[in-house]
């Protein structure tokens, strides 16, 4: 072991002058890995990002609520066909079911909370500014709890004002931003549609979905007073929170079994509504980054199976042009171990080299991205670091193993006679 070790040391040294001596020659051999390291890098990276922007934006979302509607998420159009007749959820089914969780000991679900979609998206007006395409709905005083954001300045409607329809409003964070850009926008007045609100509440800032979509364009008003003002809607669900530490799945069957007694279904009837969350979105994007990561890795792979086409046939040259300097370490009683080490280890170092390379310039770019989209979750984790020297060693070595097993058995005498 101590002479393997020796050999190995010898053998680094070797390779550091080899590389100095043959810098242009080396650096072009090994732009095949830097390429591919930097590729395989960039790939695991921008997958490492989707991954969290996904799991962020779900988080948002809500993993711990359900979502009852007419139809399911991911229903196709024959499904719509087919579930076109469905009654539509009612705004006051929540009340019902909000009943039936009370009355249900030990329930897996903690309250309920009808939201009306307010369509198209709309203005909303300060004296000074104007928000743009709003998404704005309708609830009561139980959204407070099942919605994922928190009330940061002012507060929720409460039961009294939400019976009411009182003429109030919560905005989110960037509604508020835009309305309000110097002053808090507590107590301020806002028109929608040439109605009157007053903002009693502003959200947390919760996110965008890389960039694209905000989760803080939107604005709460009490159910009653959209009802009052406004009666055209076609989408109303009820989103219901999970009990805390409850099963998830033991949550879905105790909501659609409540759902059911709501719409009076009896056994043998088929559900007439559904329940969504977060898990159908998962499913749907599952095979989505399944094919991106397939595709990405392989055309990564290919670039990587370049370069180390390049390096065994410079590493062919190499010991073509030393077949005597292999000779007289030969003569002299060198091992052939020894010399398929000396080859092989000079192969990997121009990997490694070129594998330190493009993982420099994998984190540059990942710098330059971050300044230029810097709500894009761009990840650089240390895993993908030893992913990438590790791809690094195992090029390195298949491409420099049959030229040095080549090297290690060439004759002393034959090899001392080449010219």
């Amino acid at each position: 072991m101590k002479r393997f070790f020796s050999e190995l040391v010898e053998s680094v040294r070797i390779a550091g002058e080899q590389l100095n001596a043959h810098k242009t020659r080396a650096f072009l051999t090994m732009l095949g890995v830097i390429i591919g390291v930097l590729a395989v890098t960039l790939m695991g990276t921008a997958m490492n990002g989707i991954d969290k922007g996904v799991n962020d934006s779900l988080d948002v979302v809500g993993t711990d609520v359900f979502y009852v509607a007419r139809y399911p998420w991911n229903a196709g159009r024959d499904e719509w066909e087919k579930m076109r007749n469905r009654p539509y959820i009612r705004d006051n089914e929540s009340i019902k079911l909000n009943k039936i969780i009370a009355e249900s000991e030990d329930s897996n679900l903690f309250r309920g909370a009808p939201a009306v979609y307010w369509y198209p998206p709309i203005d909303i007006k300060s004296p000074d500014h104007t928000a743009s395409g709003i998404t704005t709905l309708g609830t009561d005083e139980n959204f407070e709890f099942v919605n994922k954001a928190s009330v940061e300045e002012g507060r929720f409607f409460s039961q009294m004002e939400a019976a009411s329809g009182r003429g109030v409003v919560i905005l989110g964070y960037d509604v508020a931003e835009a309305l309000f850009p110097y002053e808090s926008a507590i107590g301020k007045t806002v028109r929608a549609k040439g109605r009157q609100l007053e903002v009693i509440g502003v959200f947390s800032r919760m996110g965008s979905f890389f960039g694209l979509m905000s989760f803080d364009n939107y604005a709460i008003v009490p159910l009653k007073w959209l009802r009052k003002h406004y009666s055209w809607n076609w989408h109303t669900e009820i989103r219901v929170k999970m009990a805390e530490g409850a099963n998830k799945d033991e949550a879905r069957y105790e909501l659609m079994g409540a759902m059911r007694r709501v719409h009076g279904q009896v056994a043998e009837e088929e559900d007439n509504f559904a329940v969504n969350s977060t898990d159908s979105i998962e499913d749907n994007l599952a095979p989505v980054k399944n094919g991106l990561a397939i595709a990405g890795f392989g055309i990564t792979g290919l670039s990587l199976f370049v370069g180390a086409i390049g390096i065994m046939n410079i590493t062919f040259v190499s010991v073509k042009e030393r077949t005597r300097e292999i000779g007289t370490r030969r003569a002299l009683g060198a091992r052939r171990s020894s010399i398929l080490l000396q080859f092989l280890t000079e192969a990997v170092s121009v990997c490694l080299v070129g594998g330190f390379i493009g993982l420099g310039i994998a984190f540059g770019l990942k710098m330059v991205v971050d300044k230029a989209y810097p709500n894009f979750p761009f990840v650089f984790s240390f895993n993908l670091v030893i992913i990438a020297m590790i791809a690094s060693i195992i090029v390195g070595i298949l491409s420099g193993i049959i030229p040095a097993f080549i090297a290690s058995r060439l004759d002393p005498a034959t090899a001392l006679r080449h010219e």
